[in-house]
This record gives C-alpha cells, structure tokens and sequence, in this order.
C-alpha cells in the first residue's frame, strides 16, 4: 500500500468543560420506459459499437481505483474521506512526511534518553509492516539511553477530524513513556505551550507504577497558555479492566471538531465504546479559555521517552523496563479523516 502524501489543516478545539462520556448505499435505476433497442441505440447490446464485459474479443477497460482511498482502508462512519495516511510498508521512513528528531534535552520533562536516528526503522510484527522506535540502555552524547522520536511539523498537518493510530505498546514497568500526540504547526513561532498540546496517549505514569496498573492505566491530556511557567492543562487518568500492553495492537483515536476534542481505546473492537477523555473547546469566556489555543493545524509525533517526571524516575538503574534489553512501541499505521 503506497503512503498517501494529502496535507490539509487540521485545528484543535478544547475547552475546560467536561462533557459526560459518553452507508450502504443501493442505487436504483427505473425501469420504466427503457430505451428502445435499435442498432443506433447506444445501450444497444446488439450495437457492435457497444462491446458487453462478457465478449472477450471487446474486453472492458478496467474501472480506475480512487487513488485517494486505497481499498483496505474503511472510511469510518460519519467521514468522508481519507485525509492522509502513513501505512509504513516501505523500506524506509518516508522523509517527506516525517522528521527524526536527534536530542537530548530531556522534553522539558528531564528525561534521560538521547533521540537519535538509531531508535527509529521500519520494521515487522505479527505479520505488519510497521515504524519501529526502539528505547536501549547506552551511552550517548552524555546520556544513559538512546531512543526513537519523530513528527510530522511543517509536513503533514490538520484541523478537524479523526485521527488513528494502530500501536503496539512496549511493556513500560518500570520507566518507559511511549506516547502518541499532536501539537500546533504553529509551535516554531509561538513556542509551547501557546501551540497547544493534545496527548491521545501516554503510558507508563508514576500512578501506576505505585498502584501495580501500569499496563491498564493511561491518560489523555490537553496543554495551553501563554507561558510555560503557567501554562494550563487538564490531563485524565483511566484504568482499563484489559491489558493494552498485552503483546497486541490496540487503536488510539483522537475526533477534534468546533466543540470537543474526545479520545477513544480500540474502537475497531467496541464501535460502540465511550471516550476516556472528553473537553468541550467551544465559546471561550476568557483569554485564558484553551479554546483560543487548541484550534490550530496540529503536527503528529510519536516517541518511547526514558525516565523523567511523568515516570518518576530520574537514575537509569531503575528503569527495569530495559534491564533485559531494548524495547520497542510498533505503529501499524497512522490515518487522518475528515468529513
């Protein structure tokens, strides 16, 4: 399956109201008065003008594919097309649309990996081609443990919509941070968190590591605000009662439109399941209001962080998610739709 290369806007839209959690189409064609059949008759299939797909010596052409919407992707209800999608079946990381970043300034979030080009390939698991990022405890460029980040910032970007991501989760007890997010494109003019920030999923928190759930329990969490020394958030955290770090992909998927940003675990599975995360982004009353923030084109980034504030764990020695060797977070595909 080709990647598709569609860029379009897409804004955020939050607000710091919670909300509750919470076609087959048949054309007909009218057979009254048909068309008589002459042999000037067009629809004639006596008209020699006219070959029938069962002649083989006057073989119909084969009907052109909509290139847009290859035909193993469904269209979810309610969509109407398929903005962009990264199905990762090359070779390579497709360079057009997504950067690797090399760092090592710890995400804001003192954290102990160096992002390097190393952490990040395409790879294979249970039969899909995937974007591999792999976390390995070693020394480079000062730091304990290398890792793989990558975004998609000035190449593939958009407003509304739903977006999908088909991930398999690395064991993270203890110390890993996979997550998968979107931040505002504007970010290299404004800086964070006047961007805004949306995570759709982040594993591996202190909480549960202290409660023994780290496997069930996840958040979503929006970020804005004028300055990072203030800025605002509203983050919620959720156990799930099945493992999404079972060894299985599992879908993350994001809907952001003109009144919410709502976020959903395995809706392949359960069509029917409620949002773990809900904020209304509708009718701000202030300056304050995330709503004047998180209606931007966002940029996609996905990454295993090591350690840091979110973990609560600070000395490589006690990230024992590495203790037996690397681990990696496999991504199946990433997909934008629009309406």
């Amino acid at each position: 399956m080709k990647t598709l290369r569609l860029i379009c806007l897409l804004s955020a839209s939050v607000a710091m109201l919670l909300i509750g959690c919470g076609n087959d189409f048949e054309s007909s064609k009218s057979n009254e008065n048909p068309p008589v059949e002459t042999p000037d008759n067009p629809d004639n299939p006596d008209n020699p003008e006219n070959p029938q797909p069962d002649d083989p010596e006057n073989p119909q052409p084969d009907e052109p594919e909509n290139p847009d919407t290859p035909a193993q992707i469904t269209i979810p209800e309610g969509y109407s097309q398929l903005l962009w999608s990264d199905e990762f079946n090359g070779d390579e990381l497709n360079l057009e649309d997504w950067n690797i970043e090399v760092n090592g300034d710890g995400g804001g979030n003192n954290e102990l990996q160096y992002y390097s080009e190393r952490g990040v390939s395409i790879g294979e698991m249970k039969g899909e081609k995937c974007l591999v990022l792999t976390a390995r405890k070693e020394s480079s460029h000062g730091k304990t443990c290398t890792s793989g980040r990558v975004n998609t910032m000035g190449k593939i970007t958009f407003l509304h919509g739903r977006i999908d991501g088909r991930i398999m989760v690395p064991n993270t007890a203890n110390g890993l941070w996979p997550a998968f997010w979107l931040m505002g494109d504007n970010y290299k003019q404004v800086g964070w968190p006047k961007c805004g920030e949306i995570d759709i999923l982040e594993m591996g928190n202190s909480e549960g590591i202290k409660n023994g759930t780290q496997d069930r329990y996840f958040n979503g969490a929006c970020h804005w605000g004028e300055d990072w020394r203030d800025h605002m958030q509203y983050a919620y955290g959720v156990t799930y009662d099945y493992s999404l770090q079972d060894g299985e992909f599992h879908l993350f998927t994001c809907i952001r439109d003109s009144e919410k940003v709502a976020m959903y675990v395995d809706l392949d599975k359960y069509p029917d399941a409620k949002p773990y995360y809900i904020m209304n982004v509708n009718n701000p009353d202030s300056d304050r209001h995330p709503a004047n923030y998180l209606h931007v084109p966002c940029f996609v980034l996905l990454n295993v962080a090591v350690g840091g504030n979110f973990t609560g764990i600070w000395d490589i020695n006690q990230i024992t998610a590495l203790s037996s060797g690397e681990a990696s977070m496999y991504i199946d595909y990433v997909r934008i739709f629009i309406e």
